[in-house]
């Protein structure tokens, strides 16, 4: 078994039952999840005139590959309406792997450890609730050394 955690934002619809519908999809045979941080509320990155994202990271354990565990979150997104029309767009669920135990991987549709969470409090945030001391398997920084840089950035739990 392998412990991932996984990012989540929404900004469209209900964005709090989007997150929590989410979380209910994520939990299968294959993955079960441990912990949830609180949300995040943060302003939008790139495309600015869009409404405010709700985020929030999700501890799970699992046997899946990280391909396939990759590949079950974007049936997940497919299934609750998830249309990618713009990078950085608005959206009503975004499911991103942050880390898969300490391994990286880079594959054209994925990459972990994902390649801009030490530039992201939205992610950093919740991530540091659940794991602070927890190594980046490339850098060898902690969440919470990671977040000291980025603290400049608009981010309120709710």
């Amino acid at each position: 078994m392998t412990t991932a955690y996984l990012g989540l934002g929404a900004n469209l619809s209900d964005r709090a039952a989007n997150l929590a519908e989410a979380a209910r999809r994520i939990a299968s045979a294959d993955v079960r999840v441990l912990r949830v941080s609180s949300s995040w509320e943060t302003a939008p990155r790139g495309i600015l005139d869009q409404p405010w994202f709700l985020n929030q990271v999700i501890e799970v354990e699992t046997d899946l590959s990280a391909m396939q565990l990759f590949h079950h979150l974007q049936e997940i997104e497919r299934e609750m309406g998830r249309v990618r029309a713009e990078r950085d767009g608005p959206r009503l669920i975004d499911i991103d792997i942050l880390l898969y135990g300490d391994q990286q991987v880079s594959e054209p549709d994925l990459e972990i450890p994902h390649p801009r969470m030490a530039e992201r409090r939205f992610v950093l945030e919740p991530l540091a609730e659940l794991a602070s001391a927890l190594r980046h398997p490339v850098t060898g920084k902690t969440v919470q050394e990671m977040l000291v840089k980025v603290k400049d950035q608009v981010a309120r739990a709710v």
